[in-house]
């Protein structure tokens, strides 16, 4: 019997196996959205245990040990690493069929080179092990990267942010591209007043524009953006509830801003979403007008657990898939809106919910103009989907409604330095996917070597071209 993770992993047919080792297996990463902490790249962190590597900060592995009736000391409490590890150990076995199996074992096989089943009874040896390999330079976070061929990291920042280790990493001369990416959530969070005009304050400190009306916080937003662009941002995030498309007037954006900046009226749920259409349709504007890709994750529904929420705050394993209504016709309205004026960016919708898939698929094609190839794209399964059936359902959708072989592939979407493996993951799925077609007579085998280029564009070379690296 071979070994859980061996050479044809996910791999059914003679053709799947073709295709993945010839075309996929050795293609650099190109990690167009990821949760990386640049000051961890820029100071090169050594980890102190896998613990802090592994379990740290990841809500993925929290919700699963919470599922197996683990005490929240040996999550997020005050547990030593070796106690937390071991937890970790003792749920591993109950998350078989859970991606999360796969994850784990992939990343142990690829990361530390331990080809061991996770369990109690290997626990101490595994932790003793990784921990010996995280003393050495090339399991430091800039060497983890270099690991797994990795070209380009996008990471996640907010307009205000300095990019300061952005800046050093770049003058250090790493060798792997670490770009910004502009993702202005907190400039069109109207709904609390307190926060958002703190954060006016700070904006205006770090632009060095006063901000007095709604036009002069627009002029101070595209100074952060033209920042961001002189320090290598290609791409803007955008983290919405749904596609934000009310009308609103230069005087009612004038009237709303005057009302929340001058703190004597509460704004109305009306006015919040005439706001929010505003910011979102002028962000979308200034991300053309530089030829940046546009990303916008959609469908969650966060912090359910008020409970919980106040003890940990946000992204800790509480958020889920939401069922937002009025997509299509919000899109629709969007997209239409710049595409009158002819500004609307390369654009990639990742929604949550996966009944999405179809409306998002169809609705993208309305779109697209001729002047790039999938110039509109729907993003890889996103967060509960990017695992094989939600990445498999989600390739299957966009085959029938579009293009498949113009699609940019997969991404991390992580805060951990040892997420690259889902990139492997990924190809093995993609792979298998065309690879049963083939042999099942849906696909031609005569036409290998176009199959063969499909699959290196999907996994590598189209994302090169679509976001100009």
């Amino acid at each position: 019997m071979k070994n859980f993770i061996h050479e044809d992993f996910l791999l059914q047919t003679d053709t799947a196996k073709y295709l993945y080792h010839e075309h996929a297996e050795n293609l650099g990463i190109i990690d167009y959205h990821c949760h990386l902490n640049p000051k961890e790249i820029a100071e090169n962190h050594q980890f102190n245990s896998i613990t802090e590597l592994w379990l740290g900060g990841d809500h993925y592995k929290w919700r699963l040990l919470r599922a197996n009736g683990v005490d929240e000391k040996y999550i997020t409490g005050d547990a030593t690493d070796w106690e937390k590890f071991e937890k970790w150990a003792e749920t591993i076995p109950y998350t078989m069929r859970n991606p999360m199996y796969h994850w784990t074992h992939l990343e142990l096989k690829r990361v530390f080179n331990i080809d061991k089943l996770l369990n109690t009874e290997s626990a101490r040896e595994i932790f003793d092990k990784a921990n010996e390999m995280l003393k050495r330079p090339e399991f430091y976070a800039r060497g983890l990267m270099k690991r797994f061929a990795v070209e380009v990291v996008c990471t996640t920042d907010d307009p205000l942010d300095s990019l300061e280790y952005h800046k050093q990493i770049k003058e250090s001369g790493f060798e792997i591209k670490v770009l910004p990416t502009w993702r202005p959530d907190k400039s069109m969070a109207v709904e609390n007043g307190e926060v958002f005009r703190k954060y006016i304050e700070v904006l205006s400190e770090v632009s060095g524009i006063t901000i007095n009306c709604f036009n002069d916080y627009l002029s101070a937003l595209k100074n952060r953006h033209n920042y961001f662009e002189l320090n290598g941002c290609k791409l803007a995030d955008h983290g919405i509830d749904n596609f934000y498309s009310e009308p609103c007037t230069e005087e009612e954006v004038n009237r709303i801003f005057d009302k929340i900046y001058s703190a004597k009226e509460i704004l109305t749920g009306e006015e919040v979403l005439k706001f929010k259409s505003k910011m979102l349709y002028e962000n979308a504007l200034l991300n053309n007008s530089k030829g940046w890709v546009q990303q916008f994750h959609y469908g969650a529904i966060r912090n359910n657990n008020s409970k919980m929420f106040k003890l940990l705050g946000p992204d800790s394993g509480y958020d889920s898939i939401n069922d937002v209504s009025d997509v299509a016709l919000s899109l629709s309205r969007f997209f239409n809106s710049l595409e009158r004026v002819n500004s609307l960016a390369k654009s990639i919708i990742y929604n949550l919910n996966p009944r999405d898939n179809y409306l998002i698929a169809s609705m993208i094609a309305n779109f697209q103009d001729g002047s790039v190839p999938g110039k509109i794209q729907l993003g890889s399964g996103w967060w509960f989907l990017d695992q094989k059936d939600g990445m498999e359902d989600q390739m299957n959708i966009l085959s029938t409604q579009g293009l498949l072989s113009r699609f940019v592939g997969m991404l991390t979407d992580s805060r951990s330095f040892v997420s690259y493996p889902r990139h492997e993951y990924f190809r093995r799925i993609l792979c298998n996917l065309i690879g049963k077609d083939v042999e099942n007579g849906l696909l031609p085998s005569s036409e290998m070597d176009f199959l063969g280029k499909m699959v290196e564009g999907i996994c590598y070379y189209n994302a090169k071209r679509y976001f100009n690296f």
